[in-house]
């Protein structure tokens, strides 16, 4: 029965009956052959069948979210009987908003150490994607936002709160804003702008923002990159909204200037997320316990801290 779950997961997964069966090394009789077996033992049609993969059956969508939710128990209960014989192992995939990805490194550090035989993988997801990936047993944990579009089933653990600025060349803005330090939200809306594409929860936040402000605007570019907001604002082609956490990478330049932006002072919550289960899955909760024991917000909120320094002294 596993390894038809299995065989339907990776059907939903890759959506094309080959494609499928070539991601489970079998052969694509195989596939259909075990899920058709399946259909027969539950008594339900699980797929919809044409001339090609067309979609799962309403009893079928309901098979899948059972299979997910085995397959996933299964995985867990391997890693606890790994824990027990050998310490904590496995691979652990974690999610993040682009946004975040430059805190990805002092989040590892601690299980890395402290579970030497833990292998890790990162992936760029939207905040909704993320919430997709943990209910659907996709990826272990997630950094991102906690109390903007909050996620749901899930255990949460504050790491730094997110904050906005204008990036922009510096002749772009008056020297009586670089001299106050900070540009409203309302100014910064007449600049021609890059922004993250609406799909990004960060986008959301501006665009709420401006909304705020009376004002909506309409960006010459688009991104899903962060470090592209960067590297367009860098060769003169826009200014852009970008997170605090950009900065904490990317090199102060002469001709650039980051400005907070203000009016109204925007700042959401970003942390650790995994979901809410009992037992926890093992290897979110050895991160989560990793991540306490070591401080990590503390030591986000230090790094943050030091690397906002050039840029604070490149407007004054």
């Amino acid at each position: 029965m596993f390894r038809k779950f299995v065989y339907l997961l990776a059907l939903a997964r890759e959506k094309h009956f080959g494609r499928a069966a070539e991601s489970c090394h079998v052969s694509q009789p195989t596939l259909s052959n075990a899920i058709r077996q399946l259909e027969e033992e539950l008594q339900v049609p699980i797929v919809e069948r044409g001339q090609k993969f067309e979609g799962f059956t309403p009893e079928g969508l309901k098979v899948l979210e059972y299979a997910r939710r085995i397959v996933g128990e299964r995985d867990n209960l391997r890693h606890e009987l790994l824990a027990l014989a050998q310490g904590v192992t496995g691979h652990l995939r974690l999610g993040a908003i682009p946004t975040a990805l430059p805190v990805v490194p002092h989040v590892l550090a601690p299980i890395t150490s402290r579970f030497p035989h833990i292998r890790s993988s990162v992936a760029s997801l939207s905040s909704r994607e993320i919430q997709r990936g943990l209910d659907e047993f996709e990826i272990d944990a997630a950094i991102t936002y906690l109390d903007n579009e909050p996620l749901n089933n899930v255990r949460t653990l504050p790491l730094y709160s997110e904050r906005y600025y204008l990036l922009a060349q510096r002749n772009q803005v008056s020297e009586e804003q670089i001299a106050q330090g900070a540009i409203p939200w309302e100014k910064a809306a007449d600049l021609r702008l890059c922004l993250l594409t609406p799909d990004m929860q960060n986008r959301r936040i501006a665009d709420t923002a401006f909304r705020m402000t009376g004002r909506a605007v309409e960006p010459a570019m688009e991104t899903n990159s962060i470090v592209t907001l960067y590297t367009i604002v860098r060769a003169d082609h826009c200014a852009s909204i970008v997170p605090g956490q950009l900065l904490t990478v990317v090199p102060p330049h002469p001709d650039l200037v980051a400005l907070p932006l203000v009016d109204p002072d925007m700042s959401y919550v970003v942390g650790l997320a995994h979901a809410d289960r009992d037992p926890p899955p093992p290897l979110a909760r050895a991160l989560a316990v990793a991540a306490t024991d070591a401080e990590i917000a503390h030591r986000v909120a230090i790094v943050t801290a030091d690397a906002m320094i050039p840029w604070r002294l490149a407007i004054r």
